[in-house]
């Protein structure tokens, strides 16, 4: 199987790239900048402008493309121009990809594109599955027209997946390895009021979801990459103290993040929602991470995997 991944370089791309390459299937990877050479697969620059150009030809003949281009969301205060850089950048890759399937002879059977829970908004404690609403704020904005351009893929030859992550748990970067200081010196403890929920899913569980959704052709639509168990961060707080052997009672003040931070503070910390993965597990979907103590455990080596 020959799969195409945009943006595979990252933090979810990068082993996403290397566990299918594991697996015996051709793997080119589009990155915008230029990168060292792997052995492994094929890394091909592009540039995302909203057109397809030389790289068009790895879309025609590919089984599966994954969509994970983007600017970060946490990498920048958010002023008014990086807001637009966070929306531009997703809705120029995925509009550049889709009109590379849409003019490719033999199209991708599957096309996989990021979103995000922050598709929902705030929704205080309750459940939130695949089924509702979108929110209303900006990062529910830059999702709906990130998920809006990807569906414009949808054909009889190809199906669609949005792929609305949590928070994903690795040692190695994203969200977790930001936390990790404060809590090696003992000053970690939850956000603001620490009743948000954090709905969050272990790196291993998500590119495990992603292969899950390649081979099973009866997934479509919207998929939360989710835990089944979404907890509060007050607790999420508790229990990586516990895994890392440190306290975890020292609150970081609302006012103080928002000083620091600015919107981003509202958007990605003090306020979250309890989403659940409803499809893939009534798809029959298996987690090896059902438990947050359990994953955080295994990725600080302080309990059963």
């Amino acid at each position: 199987m020959k799969v195409v991944i945009a943006g595979g370089t990252g933090f979810l791309g990068r082993p996403l790239a290397a566990s299918l390459t594991a697996e015996g299937h051709e793997v080119v990877v589009l990155t915008r900048g230029d990168q060292p050479r792997q052995a492994q697969h094929r890394t091909i620059t592009w540039s995302p402008d909203g057109n397809p150009t030389g790289w068009v030809g790895e879309i025609d003949g590919s089984d599966v493309v994954v969509n994970l281009a983007g600017e970060s969301i946490a990498g920048r205060r958010w002023s008014p121009e990086q807001k637009q850089r966070i929306l531009e950048s997703r809705i120029r890759a995925t509009r550049s990809l889709v009109a590379a399937v849409e003019r490719a002879s033999r199209r991708p059977h599957t096309f996989v594109s990021g979103s995000a829970v922050g598709f929902y908004g705030p929704h205080g404690d309750d459940i939130v599955t695949e089924e509702t609403p979108a929110g209303s704020d900006f990062l529910a904005d830059v999702c709906m027209q990130w998920e809006t351009e990807a569906r414009r893929a949808v054909s009889s030859r190809t199906r669609v997946v949005c792929i609305r992550t949590g928070l994903v748990l690795a040692r190695d970067g994203g969200a977790l390895s930001a936390m990790l200081l404060p809590f090696k010196i003992g000053a970690g403890g939850p956000l603001g009021s620490g009743r948000q929920y954090w709905p969050w899913i272990h790196r291993e569980d998500w590119l495990g979801l992603i292969e899950w959704i390649v081979r099973h052709d009866q997934v479509t639509g919207a998929v939360n990459a989710t835990g089944p168990e979404p907890v509060t961060n007050a607790v999420f707080a508790r229990e990586l103290g516990r895994a890392l052997h440190r306290p975890s009672l020292i609150p970081t003040p609302a006012f103080a993040l928002r000083l620091m931070l600015g919107e981003m503070a509202d958007g990605l910390l003090l306020t979250g929602q309890r989403a659940v993965p409803s499809k893939a597990d009534a798809l029959g979907f298996s987690f090896k991470y059902r438990r947050v103590e359990t994953a955080l455990a295994a990725i600080f080596g302080s309990g059963p995997g």
